[in-house]
């Protein structure tokens, strides 16, 4: 992997993930700093920055480094900034937002090109966040399953795994129910296997969560390949994983990653700011 000038690198996993140091994320960041996280984003596919002071402010501001941020159609943002949406677990919940295998939005026309997760406040212990690295999922299966699905149309849909609704089940989270906004259901048709418009290495683009079918396929005939092709987006040595300590911001990639967060904190109270950045169409 490439040196870097202005900032310090350190991979968290063979498969992808890297610590970036020597930047104070609460500052205007000189050209080449914004250079070499860009191109430490691409390399890692998820980079993570510790001990960092960030205002929902700065946390949009770093946003557009990467894009326009986008507004999230199931949650209200904070009062002043749309973009940030406070995920909140209470001691009470029993279930974790984001506790599936996804990559974000998948469900819309243009989904989310990537996101910015701040740990405000986090459990001593508990509530990591796994990541998968699509790219080798893709570059690892077999030539024969690489030519049959490279023209595989995949219809995504954002209700898939929640009944009554993505809205009425964010509702039921604590917290965050007092933020949901009633939405439409979003469904929209991308490529299973999609090109990175940047690096231009192909990533497998399916999953359980946000993969209803296949393009002129049934959900029966369709549901045995999404099956097969999302337990393989997730292999082990696929993985990288994150544990948070408050003023953590990580930075991940949703056109070739996916990420789970784990179930593991009842009784604690576990409190972030997301914003995610507005993407183009799949191809």
């Amino acid at each position: 992997m490439s040196d870097y000038n202005s900032i310090e690198v350190k991979p968290l996993a063979g498969a992808m993930g890297a610590e970036v140091g020597g930047v104070d994320l609460s500052k205007p960041l000189a050209n080449e700093q914004l250079a070499d996280i860009h191109r430490a984003y691409l390399d890692y596919l998820m980079i993570y920055f510790r001990d960092q002071d960030i205002s929902p402010e700065t946390q949009v501001r770093l946003a557009r480094h990467f894009g326009k941020p986008a507004v999230y159609p199931f949650l209200q943002g904070l009062d002043g900034f749309p973009e940030v949406n406070a995920l909140i677990r209470s001691p009470e919940d029993n279930k974790a937002f984001g506790g599936s295998w996804h990559s974000d939005t998948a469900y819309k026309e243009r989904p989310d090109l990537g996101t910015l997760l701040y740990a405000v406040d986090v459990p001593e212990v508990g509530g990591d966040t796994l990541f998968t690295n699509t790219y080798r999922a893709y570059d690892t299966l077999s030539d024969g399953m690489r030519q049959m699905i490279d023209g595989l149309v995949g219809v995504f849909n954002s209700d898939k795994p929640y009944q009554g609704g993505r809205a009425a089940q964010i509702g039921k989270l604590g917290e965050m129910g007092k933020a949901v906004v009633e939405s439409e259901t979003f469904e929209a048709c991308h490529p299973i296997v999609r090109t990175h418009p940047e690096t231009g290495r192909k990533a497998l683009y399916i999953s359980r969560t946000h993969t209803l079918r296949f393009k002129d396929m049934t959900v029966e005939e369709s549901n045995p390949l999404i099956e097969y092709l999302s337990d393989h987006s997730v292999r082990p040595e696929f993985q990288c994983r994150l544990r948070w300590r408050a003023g953590t911001l990580a930075v991940w990639d949703n056109r070739c990653t996916q990420h789970f967060a784990l179930n593991d904190t009842a009784g604690h109270r576990r409190h972030m700011h997301r914003v995610s950045i507005e993407g183009d169409r799949p191809v």
